[in-house]
């Protein structure tokens, strides 16, 4: 078989992994009742112009159990990371001492629990779609191989291979979202 017959099966998996490592990185950002340094990553200030993680603003501390601390470098900023704490969604309330940000992490009721499940759940959901994207570029490399001349036997052997490990990276992302929303709804 010629090489521009080939389907870079290395590739897709690769990628497909990468949607698994950042569905990782994303739960790491929801809180489960104890204060993480992860729970500020996500969330980006509008700082010299563009958007800047706030954790690059700032040192990220986890003092006790249930507060995490910034301390805001540049004292302009204190303003700008506070209003993006408040709209990130994360769902606490920040308290401002000089250019020091600190997030009391309060216990999770019940229904601040079935939220946070949600919001798992639509992280899982963005993963699957990432995962179908890489897969239709799977099957988009077997169409153009297919015009190339690529025998129907080894199209569908590809085509076989790219659907399986699809399969494979879409189970891995619902046993994921299953121990995070079991971590989550723990008491």
């Amino acid at each position: 078989m010629s090489d521009d017959l080939e389907i870079d099966i290395d590739d897709l998996s690769r990628r497909m992994e990468g949607a698994l490592v950042a569905l990782r990185h994303d739960f790491s950002s929801l809180r489960t009742g104890r204060a993480s340094a992860a729970l500020v990553e996500p969330i980006h200030v509008d700082a010299y112009g563009q958007l800047t993680p706030l954790n690059q603003l700032g040192t990220v501390n986890v003092p006790e159990p249930r507060m995490v601390t910034i301390n805001i470098w540049d004292k302009a900023l204190v303003g700008k990371a506070e209003k993006a704490i408040r709209e990130s969604g994360i769902g606490i309330n920040p308290q401002t001492n000089g250019t020091i940000i600190m997030l009391p992490i309060p216990e999770l009721n019940e229904e601040r629990r079935r939220e946070l499940t949600r919001v798992a759940a639509d992280y899982a959901e963005r993963a699957r779609v990432a995962v179908r994207n890489i897969r239709r570029d799977g099957m988009d490399q077997i169409k153009k191989a297919k015009g190339a001349g690529m025998p129907e036997d080894d199209q569908k052997m590809w085509h076989d291979e790219v659907q399986d490990l699809t399969d494979k990276t879409i189970a891995a992302v619902d046993k994921a979202l299953q121990g995070k929303q079991a971590e989550i709804m723990q008491v």
